[in-house]
Parts: structure tokens; C-alpha cells; sequence
């Protein structure tokens, strides 16, 4: 039976949103209990979503999982009853191939890791950040500085005692050629700020600043020395520098006394001529090993 309703608002209805008319059933509801819960709902009434229904499972299924599980049981028991008893006749090849086997499925495990399994995107690979620099003690920077200082020291002692290097590279020991002059100048001060023992820092960090000009202007003073070499002298003058070059080869490579002696001889002759024109600037140390390499010495 439908009963319709003309209007369902009252005054303690407190929407002014209510619908004009509703239906309502007043019909008789009577509960069946011999219906069970199923495919129409629980108790008898519809199914409307709110229930899943559920399918019990027959006892089949049990049984084959069973009789699947034991079969596999048992092959794994026969393969392991196989192994063994090859393991006994062949024990070496048997334990090579297991490792083997091991070995190759871990390197695929890892490529797979490494470029991704499928449906599975690899990990971008962020490279650790450098480590950053510890800074150096000043007693350890003035220690390198001291280092360096005593080995661009020997350079230039190296070339100042060496006659060949003198007349190869003239402009290296003159003084009036600005990139020498200003290692001169960088070398001495550089010298001067030199201690036996780690001076103050004011002083050590001076040091350590006048070893890098003077190393600096060391590097310049060569590269310009080479580039220089014999090209500012008179076409006489350089054949007479080429001249000395090939009597102190000759002097030096000689092995009879006499032939060694006579060039060394001619060589100092020619070396005090060009000095005297101002053509070759010869320091004293060069000029005291050609000395004595004269006086019958082979030089070191």
C-alpha cells in the first residue's frame, strides 16, 4: 500500500530545503528465517552490494595441492639422493659445477639489479661528492715552500756552473734582459726571507708569497732565454759562440789528454776575447769550472 504525502514540513523541521511530497512503504515486513545469506543478501533481501557473496571450496582442491606438493617433494628428494651419490665417483666436477651454477646466477641477479628488471625502473646512480680539501698547517706550507726554493736553487746553480748551458742560453745569465732581471730581483728577496727554523707566520707566509714570484719569473726568464738563444748577436759574434760550443764538446768527449787540454785551452782564449767585447757575459762559477776542467780535471 503507497500512501503519498502531501507535505512532510513541519515547524521543527529546520531545512527550508525539504522536498514538497515523499513515498514512504508501509506495506507489511515480514522477516523469512529459513532463508540463509547468499546470492540475495542476508536473510533473505536483496543483494545490493553492501554483502560480498562467498564461494566455499571443495574438498577436491585440497587433495591435488597435496598430491602436487608431494610429488615435487619427492623429485627433489630423488635429485638430492642423485647428487649425493654422484658426489661420491666424482666429487670435483660435481662441487665445480655447483659453484658453477651459483656464480652465474648471482652475476645475473646483480646485472638485473644493475639495469633494472622488467617493470622495475633502475635507481639513478648520484656519484659521492668529493672529499674536501683539510687545509695545510702553516709550518707544513712554509715546509714545501722551503722545499721548493731549495730546488729552484740547484736549477740555477745548475746553470750558472755550466758553461754549455751559459753559451746555449746567454740571455738567461745577463742581467739587462727585463724577464732575468726580474728573477734576479725575485731570487734575492726570496733568499732574504729564508730561515733555517719556522719564523713567525707574518714572515713565513711573506716567504712562501716571494717562492712563487721567483718560481714564476724563473719559468718566464727560461721561456724567453729559449726563444732568445744566439738571434740578438752579429752573425761573426754568434759563429764565435758556435765555435767555443764545439771546442768544449770536443774538450769533453775526448779521451786523449793532449786533443782535450789543446781545446780547452782555445775555448777559455775565445770565451775571454767575447767576454772582453761584451758579446758573452760568463759567470764567475762557469768560469771557474772551465778553469778547472783546463788544468787537466775532467769536469763534473
Amino acid at each position: 500500500m503507497l500512501v503519498i504525502v502531501e507535505k512532510t514540513v513541519t515547524a521543527r523541521t529546520r531545512s527550508a530545503q525539504a522536498q514538497p511530497c515523499a513515498l514512504r512503504y508501509e506495506g507489511c515486513m515480514t522477516h523469512r528465517p529459513r532463508r540463509r545469506a547468499g546470492r540475495h543478501g542476508p536473510a533473505g533481501f536483496p543483494y545490493r552490494g553492501r554483502y560480498v557473496p562467498t564461494r566455499r571450496r571443495r574438498p577436491g582442491w585440497l587433495v591435488v595441492s597435496a598430491g602436487v606438493t608431494a610429488v615435487g617433494l619427492l623429485m627433489w628428494f630423488f635429485v638430492a639422493i642423485f647428487i649425493l651419490a654422484l658426489a661420491d665417483e666424482m666429487p670435483v666436477p660435481v662441487v665445480l659445477g655447483v659453484a658453477l651454477l651459483v656464480f652465474t646466477s648471482h652475476r645475473r641477479r646483480r646485472k638485473r639489479m644493475r639495469l633494472g628488471a622488467a617493470g622495475f625502473a633502475p635507481l639513478p646512480h648520484h656519484p659521492p661528492p668529493p672529499p674536501r680539501p683539510v687545509p695545510l698547517r702553516p709550518d707544513a706550507v712554509w715546509a714545501r715552500a722551503k722545499e721548493r726554493f731549495a730546488t729552484l736553487r740547484g736549477e740555477y746553480a745548475a746553470h750558472e756552473c755550466d758553461p754549455m748551458s751559459v753559451l746555449r742560453l746567454p740571455a738567461l745569465s745577463d742581467v739587462s734582459v727585463p724577464s732575468t732581471g726580474r728573477f734576479v730581483e725575485a731570487f734575492a728577496e726570496a733568499q732574504a726571507l729564508e730561515t733555517d727554523a719556522f719564523p713567525p707566520e707574518t714572515h713565513a707566509t711573506a716567504f712562501v708569497a716571494a717562492v712563487e714570484r721567483a718560481e714564476r719569473a724563473w719559468r718566464a726568464a727560461r721561456d724567453a732565454a729559449e726563444r732568445i738563444r744566439l738571434s740578438n748577436l752579429a752573425p761573426e759574434e754568434r759563429s764565435a759562440v758556435e765555435r767555443v760550443i764545439k771546442l768544449l764538446t770536443t774538450a769533453r768527449d775526448s779521451d786523449n789528454d793532449a786533443e782535450r787540454l789543446a781545446a780547452y785551452a782555445r775555448a777559455r782564449s775565445e770565451l775571454a776575447r767575447l767576454d772582453r767585447a761584451g758579446v758573452i757575459h760568463m759567470p764567475r762559477t762557469a768560469q771557474a769550472a772551465l778553469d778547472v776542467a783546463g788544468r787537466g780535471q775532467l769536469p763534473a
